[in-house]
């Protein structure tokens, strides 16, 4: 039970009048800078959130700091407080981000010394504790050299005291994306650490509303549903005391709220159904869906059991420099033109063996008898890499530029030569809970350390049966037409999430993708690679894993789509024997 209370909570377990309304204001370190402003102005919320931190965006900060350790946050989140500060305090509302970075502390004197220069009086807290590049003996596999960042994902708990002590202002570092709602709703209904299936439902509205317009029809694949074509706006929600909650958006934004969008955006990035977090173990496959009126969606029925004894672990180590040259190939030959662009390329450059790594890739583009000059062309994409930048500079762009009057018929590239640039490898790992104190500094500068939760094994998945799948004719259709797909990344795995929109289609999406059809679909780039299946029946959903796709991570991958955001969309155009019954 927490010292401090909202006033709408008369005690623990007792009747609470209304749901805490958490809208979000960020998905990422870049997102929206007006979003905040329009989350505060558009409609009552009680807490705003906002999500900054991704792997890639960790090494981004990570370079920050190391050119003046004063920063290593996100700078951004500035701007945006500057604009709601004042409104916010009027109104009671909290503020709750994961924009310290590497740098929580830094951040929250920086707020402090924007409130001063506002006029205003202003209570902040910041928890820390995840950065553990002070110490890394603890983390399993055991880490070689110097990582430039090294981040355990804690949970909400520290928010949650820090809102209890009163602070009106709450930045972490690296805590994980639904935490930032886990830890209001916690506070907000003084739940305790062993209430999981509460937990387990904070954690499943923060991760729908953790990416922003993503959860209300940003990047939805069938973009027909989406009426109201204006951008969309950020999704809020509202967490009642059971753990429920219902997502949703201010009235007069664009976009769309249906069980759709929000199906969507809980397959994101998860992995296996059982959804580990540092709070609890969300079981994602126990999740019910409903829409509950225009642009309301219910989520109800989660599961939640005690989290793992580690603590996941992002690495980020300096990886080397790279640099890229794409030569556009026209009209007829392609596939000789690029072989002796290829040739030429490596044989001025003094062969492949001078770069620690080449990608060379012919991306076709083309048609045959193209109605215009750029349906006729190709990309030949050459990315070398190396510990040394000069090896991959502009001895590397200056060399490929020799080609412009000697190479191929038709010669010419995408950019001019560039230099080189500094790339990034990530690596996950994992530690033990007892080698990380998380700690929370409180308004008045006290420090206390953070009570973990009790730990437990993750359950062993449950059994789905096979339902019947519809028999009849088929035909040959896109795969999309019976089921919608959202991809990303998880380090250098990919994750696709597809789900189909009615029970039949869901039968048959079942019974298709296996994981054998599924690496037939993705093609030869999948060919060798892990590929894991998930079923949620009750998003009428399978999840897949591609293991080693993305190489190691979006900071190093040559692949044109180094986050994989497209490769839902991909596997969405595949031409497949489809029942002509499942069809429109």
């Amino acid at each position: 039970m927490f010292a401090s209370t909202p006033d709408n909570v008369i005690a623990y377990g007792a009747t609470v009048t209304r749901p805490v309304i958490i809208g979000n204001c960020s998905g990422f370190y870049g997102d929206r800078i007006t979003a905040a402003r329009e989350m505060v102005e558009g409609g009552p919320i009680d807490v705003l959130c906002g999500d900054y931190l991704a792997e890639l965006t960790m090494l981004i900060l990570a370079k920050s700091q190391a050119k003046d350790p004063s920063v290593g946050y996100a700078k951004t989140f500035l701007t945006q407080v500057e604009d709601v500060l004042g409104t916010c305090l009027e109104r009671g509302i909290k503020i709750v981000a994961n924009a310290g970075g590497l740098n929580a502390a830094g951040l929250a004197d920086a707020i402090r010394a924007l409130a001063e220069r506002l006029g205003l009086t202003v209570a902040v807290a910041h928890v820390e504790g995840d950065d553990l590049r002070g110490d890394l003996t603890a983390i399993t596999p055991p880490v070689v050299g110097k990582p430039v960042s090294a981040n355990a994902y804690l949970g909400g708990w520290g928010i949650a005291e820090a809102l209890a002590a009163g602070a009106d202002v709450v930045v972490t570092g690296r805590v994980t994306d639904a935490s930032l709602v886990v830890g209001p709703a916690a506070w907000w209904h003084g739940w305790c650490r062993e209430d999981w299936d509460r937990l387990a439902g904070a954690v499943a509205a923060g991760h729908v509303i953790e990416c922003g317009p993503q959860a209300t029809g940003g990047n939805y694949p069938f973009l027909d549903e989406i009426t109201d074509l204006r951008y969309p706006g950020f999704p809020i929600a509202e967490v009642a005391a059971d753990g429920s909650s219902v997502i949703t958006k201010h009235p007069d934004t664009g976009g769309l709220v249906s069980v759709g969008t929000v199906t969507a955006q809980l397959l994101y990035e998860i992995a296996e159904p059982a959804y580990l977090g540092p709070d609890v173990t969300t079981h994602l496959d126990t999740a019910v869906l409903t829409q509950d009126g225009g642009h309301r969606v219910m989520i109800s029925g989660v599961r939640g059991s005690a989290p793992p004894e580690t603590l996941k672990v992002a690495l980020n180590d300096a990886g080397g420099f790279r640099n890229t040259m794409t030569f556009v190939l026209t009209g007829l030959d392609i596939e000789a033109k690029a072989a002796r662009c290829e040739a030429m390329l490596f044989d001025l450059l003094g062969g492949r063996e001078r770069f620690a790594t080449t990608d060379v890739r012919l991306l076709r583009h083309d048609t045959a008898d193209a109605p215009e000059n750029a349906l006729a062309t190709a990309h030949l994409k050459v990315t070398v890499m190396d510990p040394d930048p000069r090896v991959v500079g502009r001895a590397f762009s200056g060399a490929a530029m020799e080609l412009a009057l000697a190479g191929y018929a038709g010669f010419h590239t995408t950019t001019p030569p560039t230099s080189e640039s500094a790339y990034g490898i990530y690596r996950p790992a994992a530690v033990p809970r007892s080698a990380v104190e998380q700690v929370v500094v409180l308004p008045d500068g006290t420090r206390s350390v953070v009570a973990d939760p009790p730990t437990g094994p993750v359950p062993a998945p449950p059994e789905h049966p096979a339902a019947a799948v519809p028999d009849g004719p088929t035909v040959r259709a896109p795969l999309g037409a019976v089921c919608g797909a959202r991809s990303g990344d998880k380090g250098g795995d990919a994750n696709v999430g597809l789900w189909a929109r009615d029970d039949a289609g869901h039968a048959w999406l079942r019974a298709h993708l296996t994981v054998e059809r599924l690496r037939e679909l993705l093609g030869p780039e999948a060919a060798d690679l892990r590929i894991e299946r998930y079923e949620l029946p009750a998003l009428r959903a399978i999840n897949v894993v591609v293991h080693g796709l993305l190489g190691a991570g979006v900071a190093s991958t040559a692949r044109p789509d180094p986050q994989a955001k497209g490769l839902g969309e991909y596997l969405r155009s595949r031409i497949v024997d489809v029942p002509a019954a499942l069809l429109p």
